[in-house]
């Protein structure tokens, strides 16, 4: 050691110095490479002089002072984000009393009043959001849950009588024949596996997967002229989350009964091309600079909408944020649909302004995923849905008019 080496060399006891001499001027060890600014320079270097020596300490002092400033900086933001969520845990569980206790028993009276609407934007709570989609949807159709276990036995059957068969031939005829759409149930499979991937519940194995699967199979025979088509696997799964098996069922069929959703689903192209141009009308009207940028490229609705409304926003959205969404759709029906594809519009209109057609098709095809429910309800809240003091479910029937008095123009018995 060096102790024994210098003991040997000079024959005198080694002392080492004291703390004070070997830091004249730092009264604590360094904590970082920052304090090494303080240090003395080695023997062998000249010393500092004393104005290098004082610029280093008002250096150091300055970093030391800079660290605690974005130190507090950052306890300040964290209080920020654990006050803000406590505030939302507050506010849900306030709002879950006011609808458990108040609204709910009440439906038919309170749903339409003001202060009910405005409690429902703010978004409904996870407990009461199940129950509260289900009324608003209705029940139109009189889906019994006995019904719903009739559609799923004859499920059942197919699939066990594909299997047995597993000729992928006959599963091809059957599919190409129109009358027979519910050899669409082979699609369901393919489908499931690649719903919400990163949540894994869906999956093979995953707890829902069998739940998905038996939603998704019972429609199918239940509207065999409309089968399965991708996107619905979305839509059940977003259900099947919120509701009991036989309630999630009765919603998802009652949902895909509404006219814009019949219209996409059934890929009704003259009614799905009023919908793209009623949303351009009121486009035109909240957004006339990104408006025209879209024309200017010729991107059509039809590039970003279509796969925003087949599986209602729940692909395109975190799924929290999706929810929300759904609240006011279930609220306010398929005009909020349109509204909202304007609010993400409007949310990033500085952004797609800068793009061109490829990188703007590229971006709504697959949003940024730290899209926030407060700014988009923000933006969505800007939009306004009227236009020449005509709200949207006036201009999709003037669109609808229109088209059947082209029609009648345009028929040869009546021209005759």
């Amino acid at each position: 050691s060096i102790c024994n080496e210098y003991e040997a060399r000079t024959g005198r006891m080694y002392k080492p110095p004291p703390p004070s001499a070997r830091r004249k001027n730092i009264e604590f060890e360094p904590l970082s490479t920052t304090a090494l600014i303080l240090e003395d320079r080695p023997a062998n270097l000249p010393a500092k002089s004393v104005e290098e020596a004082l610029r280093h300490r008002q250096e150091y002092d300055e970093m030391v002072a800079e660290a605690k400033k974005r130190e507090i900086k950052e306890a300040h933001k964290r209080k920020k984000i654990m006050r803000e969520r406590f505030k939302q845990e507050d506010n849900i569980a306030s709002a879950m009393v006011i609808w458990v206790n108040e609204i709910l028993p009440n439906w038919e009276g309170m749903r339409a009043t003001r202060r009910v609407r405005e409690l429902w934007w703010q978004g409904l709570p996870p407990s009461v959001r199940g129950k509260v989609w289900s009324l608003a949807v209705g029940n139109e159709l009189n889906i019994t849950p006995e019904l719903y276990e009739i559609f799923l036995s004859r499920a059942k059957e197919r699939w066990k009588s594909f299997s047995e068969t597993n000729s992928e031939n006959d599963v091809e005829d059957v599919s190409a024949s129109v009358a027979d759409r519910e050899a669409s149930l082979e699609l369901i499979k393919l489908d499931i596996s690649r719903t919400f991937p990163s949540l894994y519940i869906f999956q093979k194995g995953g707890p829902y997967h069998d739940l998905l699967h038996s939603v998704l199979g019972a429609y199918t025979c239940y509207r065999p002229d409309v089968g399965y088509v991708q996107g619905m696997s979305f839509i059940a799964a977003v259900l099947i989350l919120n509701l009991e098996e036989a309630d999630a069922f009765i919603a998802f069929a009652n949902l895909l009964n509404k006219p814009c959703q019949l219209a996409f689903f059934r890929v009704d192209h003259s009614m799905m091309l009023k919908y793209f141009a009623a949303f351009e009308v009121f486009f035109e009207e909240n957004l006339p600079k990104l408006f025209l940028h879209f024309k200017s490229y010729s991107l059509t609705p039809d590039i970003y909408l279509i796969d925003w409304i087949f599986t209602l926003y729940s692909k395109s959205l975190p799924l929290d944020l999706a929810c929300r969404v759904w609240d006011v759709f279930c609220r306010d029906g398929e005009e909020f649909l349109f509204r909202t594809g304007l609010g993400i519009l409007r949310l990033y209109e500085d952004i797609l302004l800068q793009m061109d057609f490829i990188h703007i098709a590229q971006f709504l095809t697959k949003l940024p995923e730290d899209i926030t429910s407060e700014k988009l309800f923000s933006c969505i809240a800007a939009i306004q849905m009227q236009n020449s003091n005509k709200k949207w479910a006036q201009v999709f029937a003037s669109l609808m008019k229109d088209n059947k008095e082209g029609d009648k123009n345009h028929s040869p018995a009546l021209k005759s």
